[in-house]
């Protein structure tokens, strides 16, 4: 069958190939300023139809997306790229450069907004059960309450136990995007521009705490290790309280990169 063309990654300086033995097999594809950069894929694992199988084949997709991951994070060391998508797929060199000529200025725009720079993404998780036992810490009107309620006959005490516990369960909600705006607050000083992502529901994650914050920020690659550092800071800084963060990457700028078709 007939090879395909697989695009990873698009950059304007012609990238040294033959450096690392996981380059084995790129090519690339010179149009105007730019150099995409390529593999020649079989028709039975990348055509339209049977790429769409492949995709719900997940010991496949993990091989073949950390790969595609990989590739271009490896040539982010050395050159500023444009990433492609996972599964972009060119039947000839035609279309290809086709993209590349009529998206030309908007790739160029691109690739100066993430000069040297890469992503980093962070999931801020909160335990509700642990940050009901601070609540009293964290929240003047539950810490009135509560001497309210130590103040007050068993009878007024028993009411005013069942409204706090209706109001706990609101400001938790409001404690919750309280510390996460903080928190996303403190990883922009350090980030050059910031993307937020869907929150993902618990019984799709695995874990017995609550996702609130899911954000990717794209950071100077100087500036790397002190946004690292801070994501440390913070994450040590409020976890007695039930938050916990996850930081991954530097990942190519996948959320950061926009085309627009000429005006």
């Amino acid at each position: 069958m007939n090879d395909l063309i697989y695009a990873f990654c698009l950059t304007t300086t012609l990238p040294e190939l033959n450096r690392k033995e996981e380059f084995s097999g790129l090519r690339c594809i010179a149009s105007g300023v730019f150099y995409a950069v390529i593999k020649m894929v079989p028709e039975s694992e990348f055509s339209e139809e049977n790429l769409k199988k492949n995709l719900s084949d997940i010991a496949w997709l993990d091989t073949n997306a950390r790969m595609h991951v990989k590739i271009i994070s490896m040539l982010m060391e050395d050159y500023t790229v444009i990433p492609f998508n996972f599964g972009t797929i060119y039947l000839s060199e035609e279309p290809l450069k086709k993209f590349i000529g009529d998206y030309a200025d908007s790739l160029i725009e691109n690739l100066l907004f993430v000069e040297w720079k890469e992503e980093w993404a962070i999931k801020l998780y909160c335990n509700h059960d642990v940050l009901k036992e601070h609540i009293d810490t964290l929240s003047p009107a539950a810490a009135e309450l509560e001497r309210q309620i130590m103040a007050s006959s068993p009878g007024k005490a028993f009411l005013l136990s069942r409204k706090k516990a209706v109001f706990i369960e609101n400001e938790i909600d409001l404690l919750c995007k309280k510390y996460g705006q903080e928190y996303f607050d403190e990883f922009k000083k350090i980030s050059h521009s910031t993307a937020l992502n869907n929150i993902v529901p618990k019984e799709y994650t695995d874990r017995k705490d609550e996702m609130i914050l899911h954000a990717a920020f794209l950071v100077s690659k100087d500036k790397a290790i002190e946004f690292v550092s801070v994501v440390r800071q913070m994450k040590n800084k409020y976890a007695g309280f039930g938050f916990n963060v996850e930081i991954t990457g530097p990942w190519p700028p996948f959320s950061f990169i926009s085309i627009k078709e000429k005006q």
